[in-house]
C-alpha cells in the first residue's frame, strides 16, 4: 500500500529535524521512502540513491537481513542494538541502529542511526588508558592503594598486597574493613597509626609522608595525596615503598662510621663526640675527667711473626681486657692500629693514675693464643679535663705525646702530659721548618777545621763542619739543629748537601794545587739510605775527585745496628778508595772483633776525653788505652777538641797520630783555611801552633 502524499511529506519533514540519521521504510516492500540529510552524509548515498532502496542494503549484516524478511512478511517487530555499516567509499561505520514502526495503519518503519565512531574512539582510549594505568600499578615497585572520599578502596595492586602481607581473599572479597584492620595490626605502633589516618582522612586535601614499620621487620615510606576531578577532590591515593634494604644499609653505614669494624668498640671518629659531650657535662658540673692513650709495646712483632689473623685476635683480647677497667659511665675505643683510649669520668690525678695502673694490669695477663703463651705490655699517656686541655682535639693530642714520652722512656709504663714537653716540641717543629727553608734558601755553610800531624804540626786534612745563621733565629748551633734533623729525617738530605759542597772544595783546592783530604760525618740514617753508595760514587765523579781526598766520618752505632750490611756498605766504599773512620770513638759500644773486620783506616777520640788530661788519670788512662788499641788494630789515631800545649804533649808522649782543635784553629771558611794553610796572606809569616780564643 502506498503512503499519501502528504503524510509522506509531514514524515519527511519530522526526520529532517532529527539530528541522527534516519530513514523511511515501506513495510511491504522495505523500500526506503524517505532519508534525511544525515542519512546521506553518514552512508555517503545521494538521496536520489537512497529513495527506494532496499533498506536491507543499507545495512546489510545478518541481523538487519533477517529483520526485514520478518517485516515483509507481515510481522511487526522492533530492532536496536549496536552494529557497522558501510559507508559508500568502502570504510565500516560503527553505529547504533534502532527499528521502530511508525504507522501500524500504514505500515511504515522509522530507522533511526547514531554514529558510535567519536564516541567508540573515546571509548577505546579510556580502555587503553585503564589498561595502562593497570599496567603501571603492577608494574611499579610501590605498593598502591586507591580510596573514595568515603575511604571505600577503589583500586590496589598486588605489590600493596605483598608489602602489607594482605590475603588474597581479603581483597578479593572487597572487605575494606578486613583490609584496614589487617594494616592497623601489622604495624608496630598501631594506636599512633590509627590517629595519624584518622587526621589525613579528616583532612580531604592534604598530603603526607611519613616512616611506618611493621611487626614483620618491614619498614615502609608511606606517601599520600589526594586525587581530583574536575578540579574536586575525590578520593585518595596512598602509595607504600619499601625502605628496609636502605633502612638496614643507612643503620650498618651509621655503624661503619662511629664503630671499629674489628672490636666494636668507638673509633676516633666517635671518641671526639663522646669525649666533647663528656667534656660539656663536665664543665657543667665543675667536675673532671681523664684521657687515657695506649698504645701496645711491640705489637708489630705479633704480625710479623704470627701473622694479622693472631694480631687481630690479640686486638679482640685487648679490648675486652680494657672493658674490664671500665666503671659505669666511662668508655673505650679504638683510634688506630693498635691504639685504644679510655674516657675515666669524674677522677682527679690520682684516680687517673689507679686507671692508668688498672690497664697497665689487665694488658700484661699472660696471653695464650693458639696454645702459644706470651706476656704483652702497652704505654699509656694521661691528660686531664680541663687542666691539660679544653678542647677533645687539645686533650687527645696531649695524651698521645705524653703516651710517646712512656714509649721512649723504657716502655710497660704511663705517663702524665708536661705543658713544657709541648713547648719543647713546638720549638723542634719550628726548628725544624726553619731548617728546610735555609737548605730550599742556600743560608747553610761550611767550615774546615785543620787536623795535622802532631810530630811534624803539617795540616794533613780538614773536617767540614756545617755551620747556620738563620735571620729570625740568630747563629744556631749544630748541636741543636742536628738532632732534631735526626729525629726528623731531613738529615738525610743536609748530609747530601754537606758532602757536595765539601767535595766540591776539595777538589777546587785540588785544582789550585792544595792536594787537602776533606772528612765528612755521615748520620746512621744517611748512612743506611739505599743509594748512599751511589750517591758518594756520583758526587766524586761529578767532580773528578780521587776517592783518597774523601774520608767519611761514621758513627760507632751504624757499625753495630747490623754488622753485616755495614761490613758490605764500608767494602763499597773502600773500593772506591773512600777513606773511613769512626767519630766520637768511646763513646758508644763497638766490639774488637767487629773493628777487625771493617776497613777502618782511622779512630777519632772524642773531645770530652780529651778535656781532662793530662791531670784527670780516668780520661788519660781511656786515651792511653785506645791509642793503645788503634797502633794494635794497624789504624791511626786523631785526638779532637786539642786546646792547650799540655794536651797535646800528652797525646804526643802517649803515640797519638794526629790533632785537631783551637791549639791551631777553629773551624775556618774556605778561603780562610787556604790562607792559613799556604802561610799567607794575613801577616806573611807561617804561623806557629799557639792558642787560639774561641
Amino acid at each position: 500500500m502506498s503512503v499519501p502524499v502528504n503524510l509522506l511529506s509531514a514524515w519527511a519533514q519530522t526526520i529532517d529535524a532529527l539530528g541522527d540519521a534516519a530513514w523511511l521504510v515501506d513495510g511491504a516492500s522495505a523500500h526506503v521512502l524517505a532519508a534525511n540529510a544525515a542519512a546521506v552524509e553518514l552512508l555517503g548515498l545521494p538521496l536520489e540513491r537512497l529513495l527506494g532502496c532496499n533498506a536491507a542494503h543499507l545495512i546489510a549484516t545478518p541481523e538487519d537481513l533477517a529483520f526485514w524478511d520478518e517485516v515483509r512478511a507481515g510481522h511487526d517487530q522492533w530492532l536496536q542494538s549496536d552494529t557497522v555499516l558501510v559507508h559508500a567509499s568502502g570504510r565500516l561505520v560503527k553505529v547504533s541502529r534502532r527499528v521502530r514502526l511508525l504507522d501500524p495503519a500504514q505500515r511504515c518503519f522509522l530507522v533511526t542511526v547514531q554514529d558510535r565512531t567519536e564516541a567508540q574512539r573515546r571509548c577505546d582510549e579510556r580502555e587503553s588508558l585503564v589498561a595502562e594505568l593497570r599496567a603501571t600499578l603492577e608494574s611499579t615497585g610501590d605498593g598502591i592503594l586507591v580510596t573514595d572520599l568515603a575511604g571505600r578502596i577503589t583500586a590496589f595492586n598486588r605489590r600493596f598486597a605483598q608489602l602489607w602481607g594482605v590475603p588474597e581473599e581479603l581483597l578479593t572479597q572487597r572487605n575494606d574493613e578486613a583490609v584496614y584492620d589487617w594494616m592497623r595490626r601489622s604495624v608496630r605502633e598501631p594506636e599512633a597509626y590509627q590517629r595519624r589516618l584518622a587526621v589525613i582522612q579528616e583532612a580531604t586535601l592534604m598530603q603526607a609522608h611519613e616512616r611506618i614499620e611493621l611487626l614483620s621487620g618491614r619498614v615502609l615510606e608511606r606517601v599520600t595525596q589526594p586525587q581530583s576531578c574536575h578540579g574536586r577532590p575525590n578520593g585518595r591515593v596512598w602509595a607504600f615503598r619499601d625502605r628496609t634494604e636502605l633502612e638496614t644499609a643507612s643503620q650498618r653505614i651509621n655503624t661503619l662510621s662511629t664503630t671499629d669494624g674489628l672490636t666494636g668498640l668507638f673509633n676516633r671518629r666517635q671518641l671526639g663526640e663522646t669525649l666533647a659531650e663528656s667534656m660539656r657535662q663536665a664543665h657543667r658540673a665543675s667536675g673532671t675527667l681523664a684521657l687515657l692513650i695506649l698504645d701496645l709495646d711491640r705489637f708489630k712483632q705479633i704480625n710479623d711473626s704470627l701473622g694479622h689473623e693472631i694480631g687481630d685476635r690479640v686486638l679482640l683480647d685487648t679490648a675486652e681486657r680494657l672493658k674490664s677497667c671500665l666503671r659505669q659511665g666511662d668508655f673505650v675505643a679504638r683510634i688506630g692500629g693498635d691504639q685504644f683510649a679510655l674516657v675515666v669520668q669524674r677522677v682527679d690525678h690520682r684516680g687517673a693514675e689507679a686507671a692508668a695502673q688498672r690497664v697497665l694490669e689487665a694488658i700484661s695477663r699472660p696471653c695464650s693464643v693458639d696454645g702459644l703463651q706470651f706476656t704483652m705490655t702497652c704505654s699509656v699517656g694521661v691528660a686531664l679535663f680541663p687542666t691539660d686541655g679544653e678542647d677533645g682535639d687539645e686533650l687527645v693530642r696531649h695524651a698521645e705525646t705524653a703516651m710517646q714520652r712512656a714509649k721512649q722512656g723504657g716502655r710497660a709504663g704511663f705517663r702524665f702530659h708536661q705543658p713544657h714537653h709541648d713547648a719543647d716540641l713546638r720549638q723542634r717543629m719550628r726548628l725544624d721548618h726553619a731548617m728546610r727553608q735555609a737548605l730550599a734558601s742556600n743560608r747553610f755553610r761550611l767550615k774546615y777545621q785543620p787536623q795535622l800531624d802532631l810530630r811534624s804540626g803539617a795540616v794533613i786534612g780538614a773536617e767540614a763542619l756545617i755551620r747556620w745563621r738563620d735571620p729570625e733565629l740568630g747563629e744556631v748551633s749544630p748541636g741543636e739543629f742536628i738532632p732534631v734533623a735526626e729525629d726528623t729525617g731531613f738529615i738525610v738530605a743536609i748530609g747530601d748537601w754537606v758532602l757536595q759542597q765539601a767535595v766540591r772544595q776539595a777538589a777546587r783546592w785540588r785544582n789550585e794545587g792544595l792536594v787537602m783530604p776533606v772528612s765528612v760525618n755521615v748520620s746512621a740514617l744517611q748512612f743506611q739510605q739505599a743509594d748512599f753508595i751511589d750517591r758518594v760514587a756520583a758526587v766524586l765523579s761529578d767532580n773528578e775527585l780521587p776517592g783518597s781526598l774523601l774520608e767519611l766520618e761514621l758513627t760507632e752505632s751504624i757499625l753495630v745496628h747490623d754488622a753485616d750490611e755495614a761490613l758490605a756498605r764500608l767494602s763499597q766504599l773502600s773500593q772506591l778508595g773512600v777513606r773511613l773512620a769512626i767519630d766520637d770513638f768511646g763513646t758508644g759500644y763497638s766490639s774488637l772483633s767487629y773493628l777487625k773486620r771493617f776497613p777502618i783506616e782511622r779512630l777519632k777520640i772524642d773531645r770530652s776525653f780529651i778535656e781532662g788530661i793530662p791531670q784527670n788519670d780516668s780520661d788519660a788512662g781511656i786515651v792511653r788505652a785506645i791509642v793503645q788499641m788503634s797502633a794494635a788494630l794497624g789504624m791511626k789515631v786523631i785526638a779532637e777538641g786539642v786546646e792547650t800545649e799540655p794536651q797535646r804533649n800528652f797525646l804526643v808522649e802517649v803515640g797519638c797520630d794526629q790533632f785537631q782543635g783551637f791549639l791551631y784553629a777553629p773551624a775556618l771558611d774556605a778561603l780562610s783555611f787556604d790562607e792559613r794553610v799556604r802561610g799567607r796572606p794575613r801577616g806573611g809569616a807561617k804561623p806557629q801552633l799557639s792558642l787560639v780564643a774561641r
